[in-house]
């Protein structure tokens, strides 16, 4: 008080300027109370549940050393952990907890968007809206690539989002998020928008804010202050597993062309041509006379594509394609993709000193290519074996993928593992209260792991973290 006392007083003496005159002290922060009102009924929470087999079924119930690691891991508590009912007073399949996430309304008559990854492996998906109400939804279609996926509920009347123009949003306007994060449904937060056009995939470039978003907030909407969507919450930059400062979510007009497909076909159709690519560096332009670095290397052909039909060439540089620039090579799959399969197109090369204008008809990507690229599988190590157990480490893009610091990828799973509920894709982060970092650390500690009793396993699955309790073979 004594500082801003003083303040005042010793301001007081000064002339009035006329810049200050006519700068407004303060601009205030904005009231998000009437958009909270306007779209927060459009929103909704989702749960996922699995059926549980009876060899998985009550694998591992939480004790108080794995409560202290899911704190130290993430800094909150473990969800609903005291809550889990005893292994012996489950019944033999009965459909468990899996996930909670959030969605929002996108028509009147029940469809509602949300993250893939939100359902990604459920077998039942709950739909509660923000009046009590709760409905069983039907996957509509989900795409792993874009993350973006369709549910719908059996409801009529119901209120819709407006979609905004993702073109008008500029960084540092205000926007705001509504979701379950942690299972605390109809949660509001707020904060700017960071940067537009921020690259973290392959195929996405990313909207990045500084709301607060939390496992359980994916699939939400991300609002600006004229109540409409521009965003599908789904991902957080994070060294902890929650927020730090850093989150991004699918522009809307991506969004919204994903969906069309989905609810009229239940999948994405995707453009390829078939060729393997690599960045332009500066020294490589200047030295083949490119001048600046522009377009992508074209460093392999596959026999029998539509890049080898039309032409193309290992050390191709690519930069153009359907009259749109190629700068970097993030742009060139983007532009592919989202060619209609079919459809003829120009490509513009740069080849042994000079341009050439090609032309190319564009395949359509195979089903099980648009999901997700399949890993290397690598023969197991001997401890990971003696659970049935699969593993390869993480690669640093998965890493930021994942939202992970460290942590080995299940490749594949039987025996011990698979009973106790292990999924191939997992990814195990601790053992025995202690953190895995690499193939190599987990061998270690191995080691030391008492394999006739049961080891608590700490697994990332999606957007959130669980524990299993692998047993020991009877």
């Amino acid at each position: 008080m004594a500082l801003a006392s003083g303040l005042a007083v010793g301001l007081a003496w000064l002339p009035a300027s006329p810049v200050m005159a006519q700068t407004p002290s303060a601009r205030g922060l904005p009231d998000f109370t009437d958009l909270v009102e306007q779209v927060g009924p459009s929103v909704v929470n989702i749960r996922t549940l699995e059926k549980v087999r009876p060899s998985a079924a009550g694998a591992g119930t939480p004790d108080e050393e794995m409560q202290e690691l899911f704190r130290r891991f993430f800094g909150v508590p473990m969800p609903n952990g005291p809550r889990q009912a005893p292994r012996q007073q489950r019944p033999q399949e009965e459909a468990q907890p899996r996930g909670v996430g959030s969605g929002f309304i996108l028509s009147s008559d029940g469809f509602i968007m949300t993250n893939a990854h939100v359902v990604e492996g459920a077998d039942e998906v709950m739909v509660t809206l923000t009046d009590k109400r709760e409905f069983k939804a039907r996957i509509v279609g989900a795409d792993k690539r874009t993350d973006v996926a369709v549910v719908k509920i059996q409801a009529t009347g119901l209120p819709a989002v407006k979609v905004g123009d993702v073109s008008r949003l500029r960084v540092g306007e205000w926007v705001m998020a509504i979701g379950s994060p942690f299972g605390l449904e109809n949660t509001v937060t707020a904060g700017i928008v960071s940067a537009k056009q921020r690259d973290t995939g392959d195929y996405l470039s990313f909207i990045q804010t500084d709301v607060a978003i939390n496992p359980g907030n994916s699939g939400g909407p991300l609002i600006n202050m004229r109540g409409e969507v521009v965003g599908i919450n789904s991902q957080i930059y994070s060294r902890s597993g929650g927020f730090m400062g850093i989150s991004f979510a699918i522009p809307m007009d991506e969004a919204m062309r994903v969906s069309e497909q989905l609810r009229s076909s239940g999948r994405v159709s995707r453009g390829r041509i078939g060729v393997q690519i690599a960045p332009v560096t500066k020294e490589v332009a200047e030295s083949i006379g490119l001048g600046k670095a522009q377009g992508v290397l074209v460093r392999g052909v596959e026999e029998a594509s539509p890049a080898e039909k039309a032409g193309l060439e290992a050390g191709d540089i690519i930069t153009r394609f359907d009259g749109k620039p190629i700068d970097k090579p993030a742009d060139l799959p983007r532009a592919v993709g989202n060619t209609k399969p079919g459809s003829n197109v120009g490509i513009t090369v740069f080849r042994r000193g000079g341009l050439r204008d090609l032309s190319i008809t564009v395949a359509e990507v195979e089903a099980e290519k648009v999901a997700s690229a399949t890993p290397e599988k690598k023969a197991p190590v001997a401890s990971a074996q003696h659970w049935g157990l699969t593993l390869s480490d993480l690669t640093e893009g998965q890493k930021r993928e994942l939202r992970v610091r460290a942590g080995v990828r299940v490749d594949a799973v039987a025996d011990a593992a698979s009973r106790a509920g292990i999924r191939e894709g997992d990814v195990i982060l601790a053992i025995a209260n202690t953190e895995v970092t690499s193939l190599k650390e987990f061998e270690l500690i191995m080691s030391r792991v008492d394999k006739t009793r049961p080891v608590s396993v700490l697994i990332r699955r999606g957007d959130g973290a669980q524990y299993v309790l692998i047993r020991p073979a009877q």
